[in-house]
C-alpha cells in the first residue's frame, strides 16, 4: 500500500462521520500509514448498522445483510480476518412477493418464471421477447435513447422495456425493500446506473445483462481466486455471526479507540491554502458531550478531510476558506425517507403457515388487499441461532415513500399493522411474544429526479476546498457494500492527493 509520509512527519486526516463509510475510510487511511481521527456526534459508531439482543433473540436495527458484489468489500473482509465469521442465510434463494393476498415464490430462472403465478402469460412473453420488441426510437442509437431519458423514473424505464405488470409486481416491491422508495419517485440514472448504462450500450436490457455477465465472467473468476486457488468470493447475501454489528466492532477495533472521538459534534471546518505549498491545512472545531468533558469545545489540525456525514448535517457546519466564509447555500435540500423497523417473535405453534427462506416483499398494489407493510424478513429462518428453538423471529418494515405517515405511527398502531399482515401472510395467531420498534426518521436519501443537483454540489465542495473529500450513501449507492466501497475509494483519493502534494513540494 502507498504511504503518505514525507519522511519529516506523518500526515493526519480527519474523518467526519462514524457510519460504515467513515469507518472503512478511517481503517484504510490507517492501513496506509496515515494518522487518522474519526469524529462521530453520537455515543457509538456504526450509524444505522446496529445489532441488539434480548431474551435469546438477536436482531439488526438497520441493514440485516450485505453482499460482496463490490471488490472493496471482499478485500476489507479479508484484511479484517472476518471471512470465517460470515453467516450465510439458510435458503436465501427462496424469496417471496405477495400477489392477490398470497406470497408467491420469486422465480430465479426462465423455467421458474414460466411456472410462476406472479406475472400473467402476456408479461412473461414480453420479458422473453424484449430484445425483439425493443425499438430504438426513429432508428436512433441506444445511447441516444438513454440520453433523451435522463430524467426518467425507474418505473418509466422498466415500463418501456417490460410493461406495467412487471413494474407493479417486481420492480415496485424491490425498490421499496432496498431503498424504501417507489418506482415513480426514483431516478433510474441515479438509482440503477448499471442498468441505465446497459441500455445505453446495448438497447435491450435482456441482451445487455447476458453480454455483461459473459464479459465479466473471466474477470470475476480471477478475482475470486486467492493465491492458494481457493474460492474467496461469497455469492449472494450474508451477515456475520452476532449480526452486522460484528463488522462495525472489528472496524472500530482496528481503527483504535484512541482515534475514535465519539460524542464529538463537528461545528466548523477551516481550510488554509495560500498556494505557497501544494498542501492545505485544515482546522476542525468540535464540541464533546460526554460524562468527563461536558460540552467542551476543542480544535484540531489536519492535512485532509473525508466527510461522510449526511448532507443535512453538513449544512449545519460552518466552513471557511482562508479568511472568508465558504457558504454552503448551493447545497440543495435532500429528501429523506422515514422508516419504521418492527421486530416481532411468535411461538412456533402460533405460526400456521411458516415460510422457509429470506423474506417476503409487498407490492403497493396489494394495499387493496389490506396490506400496509413494505415487507418482512424471516430472520430466524435465515439465521436459526437468532431465536430460541421454539420461536420464529421476524423483521418487518413500514413507511418509506409509500406510507410516510405510517413510519411515524404509534407503537400500538404499528404493532396492529404488522400483526395483521403477518396473520394474512403466515397464519400467525394471537399477539407476538416480543416486540421492538426502531424508528429511522431519515432512513435513506431519495435518489430523485433532481439528484444530479446533489452530486454536482458535492463535486463543487471538493473542487473548491483543497484536501476535502466526500463519501457515503449520498454519493455512491445505498447498500452497505456501496457505502464501504465509497469510504475505501475516498481514502485512496486522499492518499493519492497527499502523495502528489508531497512530490510537488519536494521538487
Amino acid at each position: 500500500m502507498a504511504s503518505a509520509d514525507n519522511h519529516n512527519s506523518i500526515k493526519s486526516v480527519a474523518v467526519v462521520g462514524g457510519g460504515v463509510s467513515g469507518l472503512a475510510a478511517a481503517y484504510k487511511l490507517k492501513s496506509n500509514g496515515l494518522k487518522v481521527t474519526l469524529f462521530e456526534a453520537e455515543e457509538r459508531a456504526g450509524g444505522k448498522i446496529k445489532s441488539s439482543s434480548e431474551n435469546g433473540l438477536i436482531w439488526d436495527e438497520g441493514a440485516n445483510t450485505m453482499t460482496e458484489s463490490e471488490r472493496e468489500v471482499g478485500r476489507l473482509i479479508d484484511h479484517l480476518s472476518l471471512r470465517e465469521k460470515l453467516q450465510i442465510p439458510v435458503s436465501q434463494n427462496k424469496r417471496y412477493i405477495v400477489r392477490n393476498g398470497m406470497p408467491q415464490l420469486i422465480p430465479l430462472n426462465p423455467v421458474g418464471l414460466i411456472m410462476s403465478n406472479i406475472l400473467s402469460a402476456k408479461s412473461k412473453a414480453r420479458i422473453f421477447l424484449e430484445p425483439l420488441l425493443w425499438k430504438n426510437s426513429g432508428g436512433k442509437k441506444s445511447s441516444k435513447v438513454s440520453e433523451e431519458n435522463l430524467q426518467e423514473s425507474v418505473g418509466q424505464f422498466f415500463r418501456r422495456h417490460f410493461g406495467e405488470e412487471v413494474v407493479d409486481y417486481l420492480i415496485d416491491p424491490f425498490v421499496a425493500g432496498t431503498s424504501a422508495g417507489d418506482p415513480e419517485s426514483l431516478s433510474v440514472q441515479h438509482a440503477f446506473p448499471e442498468l441505465w448504462n446497459l441500455e445505453k450500450k446495448y438497447g435491450s436490457l435482456f441482451i445487455g445483462a447476458i453480454r455483461s455477465k459473459q464479459n465479466s465472467g473471466s474477470k470475476e473468476n480471477k478475482a475470486r481466486e486467492g493465491s492458494s486457488g481457493k474460492k474467496r468470493h461469497q455469492r449472494g447475501s450474508f451477515s456475520f455471526y452476532g449480526g452486522m454489528q460484528t463488522l462495525i466492532d472489528k472496524l472500530c477495533e482496528e481503527v483504535g479507540v484512541d482515534n475514535l472521538k465519539l460524542n464529538s459534534k463537528v461545528l466548523s471546518l477551516s481550510c488554509s491554502f495560500d498556494g505557497s505549498t501544494p498542501l492545505s491545512s485544515w482546522s476542525i472545531s468540535y464540541a464533546t458531550n460526554d460524562a468527563d468533558t461536558k460540552e467542551l469545545k476543542k480544535d484540531q489540525s489536519f492535512d485532509a478531510v473525508i466527510m461522510t456525514a449526511p448532507l443535512r448535517n453538513v449544512q449545519e457546519m460552518k466552513f471557511t476558506k482562508g479568511r472568508n466564509p465558504f457558504l454552503l447555500d448551493f447545497l440543495p435540500k435532500v429528501n429523506y425517507l422515514p422508516l419504521s423497523v418492527m421486530i416481532t417473535s411468535f411461538k412456533k405453534d402460533k405460526v400456521k403457515r411458516p415460510l422457509e427462506g429470506f423474506g417476503v416483499l409487498v407490492p403497493s398494489k396489494e394495499q387493496k388487499n389490506g396490506f400496509k407493510t413494505l415487507g418482512t424478513l424471516f430472520s430466524s429462518m435465515m439465521f436459526p441461532d437468532r431465536s430460541p428453538h421454539d420461536q420464529y423471529l421476524y423483521t418487518t418494515f413500514v413507511g418509506g415513500s409509500r406510507n410516510r405517515d405510517l413510519a411515524g405511527a404509534s407503537l400500538d398502531e404499528l404493532k396492529q399493522i404488522v400483526t395483521s399482515d403477518l396473520r394474512n401472510l403466515l397464519g400467525t395467531e394471537g399477539q407476538p411474544t416480543f416486540v421492538k420498534h426502531i424508528y429511522w426518521r431519515n432512513a435513506f436519501p431519495l435518489y430523485g429526479h433532481d439528484y444530479d443537483l446533489v452530486l454536482e454540489a458535492i463535486e463543487k465542495m471538493e473542487e473548491n476546498l483543497p484536501g476535502f473529500f466526500y463519501a457515503g450513501n449520498h454519493r455512491d449507492g445505498l447498500s452497505v457494500g456501496k457505502a464501504v466501497t465509497s469510504g475505501c475509494k475516498a481514502a485512496d483519493r486522499v492518499v493519492s492527493h497527499l502523495n502528489s502534494c508531497i512530490k510537488q513540494d519536494s521538487t
